[in-house]
C-alpha cells in the first residue's frame, strides 16, 4: 500500500511546473534578486488579494510579525497579549520586539484566542493583541476589536495559517490596523523557501515597515530609524505571484475535501473542526481531537498514513519560555487540546478515495476502542 503523506509540495510543483519554471527563469535572466521588479508586483497583487492598501514582503512570517509590531510601535516594557496555542513563532517574534507576551487560553471551537479572557490579561502594559487565525479558521475578531477599541490597543492579526479566509466577508489581513502572512512552503499560499508579508490599509504603518525591513533606509545606507534586515527575495515573489493566481481555486478544493471528511467521519466520536458561521474557514489544517489521540496516530502509521500534531507542547509548558512563570494547568483548554488534536492529510493535490481509506482506517481505529 503506498504511503498518504501528510503534505504534497511536489505534486502541487507539477501541477504549474511550466509556469514556475518560466518564473524562476525570468528572475535568473535578470539578474536582480533582492526587492525588484518580482517584489513591488507581488506586493500590488498580494495586496489587492487581502483586501487592502499595501502589502510589504519580508524574509519570514516571524519577521512579519515582529515588522508589525515594531511598526505599531511595541518595544521594551509593553506587554502583548497572544494565544498559549499557537506555533512558537508567534511569541518568539513577540520576544524580538523587547516586548514581553503575555499569554490568554482560546476557544476550544475554533481554537483561538478566547476574547471572554482579554479582560482577565490586560494591564496598562498592554500595547497590542495577536489573534491567530488558526489552522484556517479566522479568530473571533468582532469580540477582540470591541475591546481593543475601549483600550486603544493595537490589533495585530497573524494570518500566517489563514491566506484567503473571510471574517464577516472581509479577508483576513483586512480586519485590523496591520497584520502578517507566512509563506513557508507548507502553507496555502507557500513559496520554495521563507517568505512574509505585512499588510495594511495604513500608509503611515506601511512605510514604516518598509523602513525597518531595511535597516531603516529611507535613502541607499543611510538609516533614518533602526531597522533589521528582511526582505524578501525576488525568486520568491515570482513563485508567489505564480501560486497567488491559483490560491482561491485550492483554498475551494481544501474546503471541498474537508466536506468529504466531515460526512466521512460525522457519526464517530472525533471532534471535528468548527466552521464558523461568521467565516470561511481554508482549512490549512484539518484538526480532530480524541482521547486516544497518540494511539490514533500511531495506527494510522502502521497503515502508511502520515499525520502531525500542532502543536504536542503548549508554549507556556516549553523550557524556553519557563520565563513566562506559567504552569501546568495555567490554560486548560490550551493543554487538553495539546494532548488531543491530530491534522489529517488536507491539501488541494489529495484525492477522493484516499480520504475514504483515511476515514475506513480512523473507524477501524475507533471500533476496537468500544
Amino acid at each position: 500500500m503506498s504511503e498518504i503523506p501528510i503534505i504534497g509540495l511536489n505534486k502541487q510543483y507539477e501541477s504549474i511546473r511550466p509556469e514556475l519554471d518560466g518564473a524562476i527563469a525570468r528572475v535568473l535572466e535578470k539578474g536582480s534578486f533582492i526587492l525588484g521588479a518580482e517584489v513591488a508586483a507581488f506586493e500590488r497583487e498580494f495586496a489587492e488579494f487581502c483586501g487592502v492598501s499595501n502589502a510589504v514582503g519580508v524574509a519570514s512570517g516571524t519577521e512579519a510579525l515582529q515588522l508589525a509590531l515594531m511598526a505599531c510601535g511595541v518595544g521594551e516594557n509593553d506587554e502583548v497579549i497572544a494565544p498559549a496555542h499557537t506555533a512558537v513563532a508567534t511569541i518568539a517574534a513577540v520576544e524580538a520586539t523587547g516586548a514581553h507576551p503575555r499569554l490568554v487560553d482560546i476557544d476550544l471551537a475554533r481554537y483561538t484566542l478566547d476574547p471572554d479572557l482579554l479582560q482577565q490579561v490586560a494591564t496598562q502594559r498592554t500595547r497590542a493583541i495577536i489573534p491567530v487565525h488558526l489552522y484556517g479558521c479566522p479568530a473571533d475578531m468582532r469580540s477582540i476589536l470591541e475591546f481593543t477599541g475601549r483600550k486603544n490597543i493595537f490589533v495585530v492579526e497573524d494570518c500566517s495559517q489563514a491566506h484567503g479566509a473571510s471574517y464577516e466577508n472581509l479577508k483576513v489581513g483586512s480586519l485590523s490596523e496591520i497584520a502578517a502572512f507566512s509563506f513557508y512552503p507548507t502553507k496555502n499560499l507557500g513559496a520554495f523557501g521563507d517568505g512574509g508579508a505585512v499588510v495594511t490599509n495604513d500608509p503611515a504603518l506601511a512605510e514604516r515597515v518598509r523602513l525597518l525591513r531595511q535597516y531603516g533606509w529611507k535613502e541607499h545606507y543611510i538609516s533614518s530609524i533602526k531597522g533589521i534586515n528582511s526582505r524578501l527575495d525576488e525568486l520568491q515573489a515570482a513563485i508567489l505571484r505564480v501560486k497567488l493566481n491559483y490560491l482561491d481555486q485550492w483554498n475551494v478544493r481544501r474546503r471541498k475535501l474537508a466536506d468529504l471528511y466531515f460526512e466521512l467521519l460525522a457519526d464517530t466520536e472525533l471532534v471535528l473542526p468548527l466552521q464558523p458561521e461568521d467565516s470561511k474557514h481554508v482549512f490549512h489544517q484539518f484538526v480532530v481531537r480524541h482521547p486516544q489521540r497518540d494511539a490514533l496516530r500511531a495506527f494510522l502509521k502502521e497503515q502508511g498514513i502520515q499525520t502531525l500534531i500542532h502543536y504536542p507542547a503548549p508554549v507556556h509548558l516549553q523550557p524556553a519560555y519557563a520565563n513566562l512563570g506559567y504552569l501546568i494547568g495555567s490554560f486548560p483548554n490550551t493543554e487538553l487540546a495539546s494532548r488531543e488534536i491530530l491534522s489529517l492529510p488536507l491539501y488541494p493535490e489529495l484525492n477522493e478515495q484516499q480520504i475514504v481509506l483515511i476515514c475506513e482506517k480512523i473507524k477501524a481505529f475507533l471500533k476496537s476502542f468500544r
